[in-house]
């Protein structure tokens, strides 16, 4: 009898904890939402013969209704479709709910990628970027330590090309 008490208690409490533990991970707020990223400004730090160091700031839009702290940035730049720049910055900020921030980083971009970028530049009005990667977060059991973002946008080219001479 006492062997048929000790398996109904495993029982019970295997039932219990595949109850318990689905439901703390379904609890309101703790599903944190991919935050939205836009670029808002970019600008050559450093030109060699071999790399190009762009600085970069990026505007991260929390639209979750909890605060989380940003360990750090990873990610790639393309310019129409093809690869451009790549980085990664170790911020380390708190974000609040329903708040922004702007976090400075470095992006690396090689002369060979700059060279295939220039040469997708002709012929066209507009440029169009897009920027991914993901964004490094303090997390916790019931909250995701990696959030993974995209954005993309087109900028126009008309006011930055040199004027055509006249014939």
């Amino acid at each position: 009898m006492t062997s048929y008490l000790k398996s109904a208690r495993g029982t019970f409490a295997l039932l219990a904890l595949t109850l318990i533990i689905p439901a703390g991970c379904a609890a309101p707020g703790m599903r944190l939402e991919s935050p939205q990223i836009t670029i808002v400004d970019i600008h050559v730090q450093e030109l060699t013969l071999f790399e190009t160091v762009f600085q970069i700031e990026l505007r991260i839009i929390n639209s979750n209704d909890a605060s989380f702290e940003i360990k750090g940035v990873d990610c790639k730049l393309k310019i129409n479709g093809k690869k451009f720049a790549a980085g990664v910055s170790d911020t380390n900020l708190k974000i609040s709910p329903f708040s922004t921030v702007i976090i400075p980083m470095v992006l690396y971009s090689s002369v060979v990628d700059i060279v295939k970028g220039l040469h997708s530049f002709q012929d066209r009005e507009n440029l169009e970027y897009e920027i991914s990667g993901r964004l490094h977060i303090s997390g916790g059991f019931l909250i995701p330590s990696i959030l993974p973002f995209t954005s993309e946008g087109k900028i126009s080219l008309d006011g930055i090309r040199a004027p055509k001479e006249k014939t």
